[in-house]
């Protein structure tokens, strides 16, 4: 994907596994990646995971982010908690496509007990290749954009 230079990425104990396969397909296409993945055993909670890839693609530090967890389901709701990220669920091609294409998301989430390493990896290559349409999908963004505004303003 042009533009996309800098991707920050982790994994719950669920995703470990597949995260250096993915640093690697990251590194190979010449991204520089932020492995924010904790090492070792034990069951890992992806709540401050997914904040700080959020935070890091919402401050400009990263241009995208990845998460790697169980479902899947989870992280997402935690990653859009951070103004500003629009994390969507990768677990088909259809996915991938609306939520890069219609959705500009700049978080993928991928539920490592969903799909196994190979999907994952070839729904990473989809990702990085969807560009965002624009058009009638840029006007929903600012409409996204102001319900942040919204609910910023509100507390």
């Amino acid at each position: 994907m042009a533009g996309t230079e800098r991707i920050a990425i982790t994994g719950d104990h669920h995703g470990t596994a597949v995260v250096d396969a993915f640093i690697d397909a990251l590194t190979a296409r010449g991204i520089a990646v932020t492995d924010l993945t904790p090492r070792g055993d034990g069951v890992i909670d992806y709540p401050p995971l997914c904040a700080a890839v959020a935070r890091e693609v919402a401050s400009g530090r990263a241009d995208m982010g990845i998460v790697l967890g169980g479902s899947g389901q989870g992280e997402v709701v935690a990653c859009n908690k951070i103004r500003g990220v629009r994390a969507g669920l990768a677990y088909s091609e259809f996915a991938v496509d609306i939520s890069r294409g219609n959705n500009d998301a700049n978080v993928m989430v991928i539920g490592t007990k969903v799909i196994d390493e190979q999907q994952a990896l070839a729904l990473l290559e989809r990702w990085l290749g969807t560009p965002f349409k624009a058009g009638v999908h840029a006007q929903r963004l600012a409409q996204i954009a102001a319900l942040e505004q919204e609910e910023s303003a509100a507390h």
